[in-house]
């Protein structure tokens, strides 16, 4: 696997790389915002480690405009903010989950594997199974094999996140999905991390699914859960 790590201190630095390496992993650097960015869209990487201080802007900034670019490749944040609203605020902006230093490499890797190994599975496909290819709910339609997904003939573009949680629910339709279910199949959490990243992630699915059309399918139970219902 191929890893970019954006992180300023040279120490810090040279003690990622040198675990990566010793992992098995090749790696990029990058120390600051801008040289970070010409790395991101010039290359495809496995995953990215990203430190929230950079000298010329604010890591949590790149990693919207990542997002916002539809740049899907998993985040693990590092930082020395431990609080809970900033562990929140890492990700909601798209991160895949949160470091804080110091920390142990082993625990560095660990979370690395992961997230590499939720991107997978959220982008695998079931056609060489011979499993079904397509699934659907009224006007809504997602292909597993192209991830292309449609209502209404209208192309939706959907990130990672947002694609495997319309994948959970169009598999489960019309059955009411706890936030602890959606924790554990899309970030891979077997407790609650007192966050609330799914109301996030819904919120950014519904603006897409449901936005511009008449009839909204996604539906809250409130203080259980999520369905895909129709009114």
């Amino acid at each position: 696997m191929n890893i970019l790590l954006i992180e300023d201190d040279k120490k810090i630095s040279e003690f990622i790389e040198l675990g990566l390496q010793n992992s098995g992993y090749s790696s990029a650097c990058a120390y600051d915002g801008k040289s970070a960015w010409n790395e991101i869209v010039d290359k495809n990487f496995d995953a990215i480690i990203l430190d929230i201080m950079l000298p010329d802007t604010d890591g949590l900034s790149l990693l919207t405009q990542m997002r916002a670019q539809n740049i899907s490749t998993p985040v693990l944040i590092l930082s020395a903010k431990k609080s809970l609203e900033e562990k929140i605020a890492g990700l909601e902006s798209g991160g895949d989950d949160y470091l804080v230093k110091p920390f142990a490499m082993a625990e560095l890797i660990a979370r690395l594997q992961a997230i590499t190994r939720r991107s997978a599975f959220a982008i695998s496909t079931t056609s060489e199974t011979g499993a079904e290819i397509q699934l659907k709910y009224c006007d809504l339609i997602m292909n597993l094999e192209t991830r292309d997904v449609f209502r209404q003939d209208k192309k939706i573009i959907l990130q990672v996140k947002e694609f495997a949680l319309l994948d959970l629910l169009l598999r489960n339709q019309e059955k009411v999905i706890t936030k602890a279910i959606i924790l554990e199949k899309i970030w891979g959490y077997d407790f609650d991390p007192q966050t609330n990243v799914v109301d996030v992630l819904v919120c950014r699915l519904r603006n897409k699914i449901d936005k511009d059309f008449s009839e909204k399918i996604i539906q809250t139970h409130r203080g259980v859960g999520y369905v895909l219902k129709k009114d």
